[in-house]
This record gives C-alpha cells, sequence and structure tokens, in this order.
C-alpha cells in the first residue's frame, strides 16, 4: 500500500489564496518600516541545539525539531554517478 504524503508535524501548507493575503499584509509592514528608517536583515530560521535546549523546560524540549548533520554523502560518491 502506498504511503499518503504528508507534511511533518507542527508545520503547515499554505494555500495560493492564503500566501496572497500573507503577501499583502507583509508588503504593507516592509513599505511601513522602509518609510520610518527601518533596514531588512535575514537571519537563519534555526539555531544550534545547544542554544536553544534547556531554556524552555522539558516540555519546551520537546518541541524542538533536531536537523541531524549527515555529512557529506556526496563525497563518497564517484564521477561516473555525478555526471
Amino acid at each position: 500500500m502506498a504511503q499518503k504524503p504528508s507534511i511533518p508535524k507542527g508545520t503547515r501548507d499554505f494555500s495560493s489564496l492564503e500566501v496572497s493575503k500573507r503577501n499583502y499584509i507583509m508588503d504593507i509592514m516592509r513599505t511601513s518600516f522602509k518609510n520610518y528608517g527601518y533596514q531588512p536583515i535575514e537571519t537563519p530560521s534555526f539555531e544550534k541545539s545547544e542554544t536553544l535546549m534547556g531554556k524552555y523546560g522539558e516540555e519546551g524540549d520537546r518541541l524542538i525539531f533536531k536537523i541531524l548533520n549527515s555529512g557529506d554523502f556526496l563525497k563518497k560518491a564517484t564521477a561516473t554517478f555525478l555526471n
């Protein structure tokens, strides 16, 4: 039996209508911030686990998603497979 596609727990997809509404609001906010002299920044959407773990208690630790570093999996690939 084929497995039904699913998204990770705690995440969600947004429909095109929802994305349009969010973009409209974000555009208003960006314009307002720009008008008052604020500059945009971009930051990573993840942090090192030691920065977050233990700060929010046991329940908070269970809500943290962990990204595992599996290393450079292409390091062992031969040139034949990379072409």
